[in-house]
């Protein structure tokens, strides 16, 4: 987590240079950082691929891992999520300032859910479906930061993170 905080401040040391926003047609965002769940604090990275100067798709792999005492045992539970997405940007029609992009979208995606041989609590892998709304605000024309609210996927609350344009 120390090292996400620390990635937040070097990106926000970079200056207030003027930024363009979202990603376009054809250009790659590489997005990093943590989110917040019920099940202990998920990172994860992932890309975003401008399909048109309105949309956009992604791919993004989530870890998380915690611990819980069931029937006097600790255990730790790892879960793997991998998602792909297709958000909406609204900068266009709506006539956002270029350092700022707004989005909404769905995701599909599948989480593997891990757990020591002897746990009998309930624990499962499965399909995760849900929707995410967020937005960034780009300090230059390639670093930003993002915070996201979702969920039926591995984060089920949200993330913040940094992204990078590529």
């Amino acid at each position: 987590m120390n090292k996400i905080f620390l990635i937040l401040v070097l990106s926000l040391a970079l200056g207030f240079a003027y930024a363009q926003a979202p990603i376009g047609h054809g250009q790659t965002q590489l997005n990093i950082g943590a989110g917040f769940s019920t099940w202990g604090v998920p990172i994860y990275v992932g890309l975003d691929f401008g399909a048109n100067n309105d949309f956009t798709l992604g791919a993004e792999f989530s870890y998380k891992s915690y611990s819980e005492k069931y029937n006097s045992h600790n255990y730790k539970h790892s879960i793997y999520g991998f998602s792909g997405n297709g958000n909406y940007h609204f900068n266009r029609i709506m006539n956002i300032p270029q350092d700022w992009d707004f989005y909404a979208g769905l995701n599909v995606g599948f989480y593997v859910w891990t757990s020591p041989d002897d746990y009998h609590g309930s624990n499962s892998s499965g399909l995760g479906l849900g929707g995410q709304i967020g937005g960034r605000y780009y300090f230059t024309d390639t670093v930003g930061v993002n915070l996201e609210f979702g969920g039926g996927n591995a984060f089920s609350g949200g993330k913040i993170g940094v992204s990078i344009k590529m």
